[in-house]
């Protein structure tokens, strides 16, 4: 059943069943291009004759433009509405995983298209939370980023599970990368399919067009988000790209080690979802990011310490804090902000500062693996990034301002 729009002239609302189906497949193409690499790293590294510093540049470029292209996403959004720039952040996704595909083993194709997938998710990831925001009533909020969260990692999942198969079955890691633009393909069908109502849900009021567009610099809230969700990225980017060749290193398979990943990668589908639907039943979420944080850093302690005693636990360890730490920043940046369009602002001026530095993590610890010849320095030095995350997570109380409040 279908009820009238708001603001169109009797113009029918798309159910919205349809509206949450497209933001979950749009969403699903935010992790496939970093998750679909790593399994491949050994192959990649052999056919191009790459060092470990410049394997982690690959998962740097996207990273670092998700940093510096979130303020131009909400520029984008002003100029041709949020429902466009996503769209045209799904084609760009679309286009640099093709590109990658068929690029004839190029150093050249796979970082211009990596480059390229970066930016079209800088556009979309930034601007998801406000579509999540004016998609879903404020009391589930948290559903909707969990939804969000669970189709990303449930992608990543199998992007990390299936990229060793695919190149097995399809005759290289170029092919096995070309796969994942079919489910770039039909989000932006998707998409596509509901932009008019979609566009209705996200329209300014009437009479809000005063409003401030500017990142908001000057609020501590903002600054706390931003402090805590670099610290949660620089580890995240960093265990995606060093995981399955620090198991790779111990003498494991490349299908095994992806499997590991794909566990990872799974256990952040279920925490992702859990943990911010628990946040829409309680007011004060630091219980939440504390507990996520201690299960994340007893997974890098695990691999740092004792790699070869239980991988499997430390990976479902890791997974599921990062994956509910992850999950939690992203509800809070709808909880901290009074409308969609603050919620842009506050998600913008926080990727910017988290994505911006934590895009080096990859690169960091790779250039550690480098220097020292093996990875227990990188997982000793995720470990201690774990601290800020926690300092920062005590500090996310319900007193906070929120943007776009008096005095947010």
């Amino acid at each position: 059943m279908t009820t009238p729009s708001p603001r169109g002239a009797g113009a029918p609302e798309a159910p919205t069943w349809a509206l949450v189906l497209a933001v979950v497949l749009v969403a699903a193409n935010l992790r496939t291009v970093m998750a679909s690499l790593p399994p491949l790293a050994e192959a990649v590294r052999a056919d191009l004759g790459l060092s470990s510093l410049a394997m982690g540049v690959l998962t740097t470029l996207p990273v670092l433009s998700m940093g510096l292209l979130a303020p131009v996403a909400v520029r984008v959004a002003r100029r041709t509405g949020a429902v466009a720039a996503v769209a045209g952040g799904t084609g760009a996704v679309l286009v640099g995983l093709v590109l990658r595909g068929v690029g004839d083993r190029s150093v050249e194709a796979l970082y211009a298209g990596t480059l390229l997938a970066g930016a079209g998710i800088a556009l979309t990831g930034t601007l998801l939370p406000g579509v999540v925001k004016a998609v879903f009533p404020p009391h589930r909020a948290g559903l909707g980023t969990g939804l969000t969260m669970s189709a990303m990692m449930a992608a990543a999942a199998l992007a990390s599970a299936g990229a060793v198969p695919l190149a097995d079955a399809f005759g290289g890691w170029t092919a096995s990368l070309l796969t994942w633009a079919a489910p770039a393909a039909l989000g932006l069908l998707a998409w596509l399919a509901v932009r008019r109502p979609l566009r209705r849900r996200t329209a300014v009021p009437a009479g809000d067009h005063g409003g401030s567009h500017a990142l908001p610099w000057r609020s501590t809230t903002a600054w706390l988000l931003a402090a805590y969700l670099t610290a949660q990225s620089w580890q995240f980017y960093s265990a995606l790209a060093w995981l399955a060749p620090t198991y790779e290193s111990h003498g494991w398979s490349a299908r095994d080690a992806g499997l590991l990943m794909a566990l990872f990668t799974g256990a952040q589908l279920v925490s992702g979802l859990v943990a911010p639907t628990l946040l829409d039943r309680v007011a004060d979420a630091r219980v939440l990011l504390v507990t996520a944080g201690v299960l994340g850093g007893s997974g890098e302690l695990g691999v740092w310490l004792a790699p070869d005693a239980a991988p499997w636990v430390w990976a479902l360890l890791l997974g599921a804090g990062q994956g509910a730490s992850f999950a939690l920043g992203l509800g809070l940046l709808v909880r901290y902000a009074v409308t969609a369009r603050d919620s842009s602002r506050l998600t913008a001026m926080g990727f910017l500062v988290c994505y911006s530095i934590a895009a080096f993590g990859p690169a960091t610890s790779g250039a550690v693996e480098d220097a020292t010849g093996g990875f227990g320095a990188v997982w000793m030095l995720l470990a201690v990034a774990m601290v800020p995350q926690l300092l920062a997570s005590a500090r996310l109380g319900p007193h906070l301002p929120r943007v776009g409040a008096p005095g947010g």
